[in-house]
């Protein structure tokens, strides 16, 4: 056997031919490891959505790289000499191909990370990471922006992105944004009203070819016990597929994407929202030509400023931002836990089997599509495991397992952080909390629901509506400090003893699953 000279290491969310791994790549000398093993999808109780969506894109992959005539070892699943994990399946193949060297980007994944740095070393074998070029901004960058600052705030950041990439900006006035404003958010909160949305355009799906049936098959084979349904599994895989959704969403789905950002309804998992999370994490896309994409369409009439700005401000502000925030609090950060939070998961987040209707809807929809849009995530799933008192890493380890789009440096910021409010307002100025009148506001779940959002105690009280207060109660104190939270605080005044003791006693109720649908327990969870 020739000499290997590198042994470039491509994880199953860097599917890009043209990453910094493969600069200098010689196919005469060099090879391109792959594997897939079960550890992957047992660390966290992953949903077969996901599962199916990560092994099927690293399947067609695969394909793609013997198309461009580059040597790959590749390890499937059902493999005999299948070792379970990166770390030993490597070092088998290590010992087997003795390159001299290996060669990766950076993983989106702490733990993976040091999975590969720790086999590199035992190997003696020198160990290049390359930048991720797959991000507007270098974690050297962010954390250079991050040192000169107190706060850590996604606005100030998305502004300097703005100005340095030349992104929707006043061509008459370089340092002054396009229309005057920065961010359009308040422009973009409707909920679709009684009537609902209307015809909305057909959700961007594909067929399952040969080589994701083949997936699917074995998926529903070794991982039946895992959550989540297949029937409907028709997420962009290749290159290819992930382009047509975007051109998808440019025409169908972007002009109407900012107005109805934060709407819900019933049954309707796609509304306006984008579907390009998962395209973009396994990097089957590009950002920087999704964000040209949706400027363009602004500048040829075809989509309003105000949704074009909220798109970007998803990508090159919010999308980045999550990932110099877990890159540079890491591994500390995913131990945060400053509210104090031991509850357990409710069982029946994994079968969504709840009498709450919200939840129920949402989490039925994450379940059969591994898929929710930001609103249900932060404002339903989210906000009610934030004021139940659900352990942080609990919750964490929920949002890993369920959705397609879930790579930890994205997850695990916008659930300790932003929805859980685990790192002390690190990311957030305050935690995110509503009673069930906001769900009510975006959406017609409480008019089909048990529960009624504008009561707080008794047999029909909404568990959320409960829940938010007595969250108010039991963090009374330390929320009193932030300003953001003052006037929250205060509305508790309004409440004397008894009813305070009415709250407490609802709450204590819907945590010992007396209501809500916590004594509906799942036939097979972790």
């Amino acid at each position: 056997m020739a000499e290997l000279r590198a042994l470039v290491v491509v994880l199953g969310d860097q599917l890009d031919l043209e990453a910094a791994a493969f600069d200098g790549f010689e196919p005469e000398v060099d090879a391109v490891w792959m594997a897939e093993v079960t550890e992957e999808s047992t660390h966290v109780w992953s949903s077969r959505p996901r599962i199916v969506m990560f092994l099927a894109a690293m399947r067609h992959f695969a394909l793609a790289l013997q198309a461009a005539a580059r040597p790959l070892h590749y390890t499937r699943l059902g493999a005999p000499d299948n070792r379970g994990s990166l770390a030993a399946q490597l070092q088998a193949d290590i010992e087997r191909l003795r390159p001299a060297r290996l060669i990766m980007t950076a993983p989106g994944d702490w733990r993976v990370l040091q999975a590969i740095k720790a086999v590199a070393q035992a190997s003696n074998l020198p160990l290049d990471i390359r930048e991720d070029r797959h991000f507007f901004v270098s974690v050297r960058e962010f954390a250079a922006h991050a040192s000169a600052r107190k706060s850590l705030r996604m606005e100030y950041f998305y502004r300097e992105q703005r100005k340095r990439h030349r992104v929707l900006m006043d061509p008459q006035d370089t340092d002054k944004p396009l229309g005057g404003q920065w961010n359009f958010d308040a422009d973009n909160r409707e909920s679709f009203g009684a009537a609902g949305p209307g015809p909305v355009p057909p959700r961007c799906g594909f067929e399952a070819d040969a080589v994701t049936r083949e997936v699917i098959a074995l998926v529903e084979e070794r991982f039946a016990q895992h959550p989540g349904r297949l029937e409907s599994f028709s997420w962009p895989v290749t290159r290819a597929q992930a382009l047509q959704s975007l051109r998808a969403l440019i025409q169908d789905r972007l002009p109407l994407f900012g107005r109805y950002q934060d709407a819900m309804w019933p049954g309707d998992p796609w509304l306006y929202h984008a579907h390009l999370s998962a395209a973009l994490n396994l990097k089957l896309l590009n950002p920087r030509e999704v964000v040209v994409a949706a400027v363009a369409a602004h500048e040829k009439g075809q989509a309003p400023l105000a949704s074009v700005e909220g798109f970007v401000r998803q990508i090159l502000g919010w999308r980045e931002y999550v990932r110099g925030i877990y890159w540079t609090q890491m591994p500390d950060y995913l131990e945060r836990n400053t509210l104090g939070a031991q509850a357990d998961l409710p069982p029946w987040y994994w079968t969504g089997a709840t009498d709450m209707a919200c939840l129920r809807d949402a989490i039925g929809q994450s379940l059969t599509h591994g898929y929710a849009n930001h609103i249900q995530r932060l404002m339903v799933t989210g906000l009610y495991a934030l004021m139940l008192g659900v352990q942080p890493r609990q919750i964490h380890a929920w949002y890993l397992a369920v959705y397609v789009d879930a790579v930890e440096w994205v997850e695990l910021p916008n659930t300790l952080g932003m929805s859980q409010y685990a790192d002390g307002g690190l990311m957030g100025s305050k935690p995110y909390v509503a009673t069930g009148k906001y769900i009510d506001r975006m959406s017609p779940h409480c008019k089909g629901c048990r529960y009624d959002p504008a009561q707080r105690t008794g047999e029909s009280a909404c568990p959320f509506t409960t829940l938010y207060w007595d969250f108010l109660m039991r963090h009374e104190a330390a929320l009193a400090k932030n300003p953001r939270m003052a006037l929250q605080v205060k509305n508790l005044a309004r409440m004397d003893a008894t009813q305070r003791e009415h709250v407490t006693a609802r709450a204590g109720a819907i945590r010992r699953g007396e209501v809500g649908g916590h004594f509906i327990h799942s036939e097979s969870n972790p």
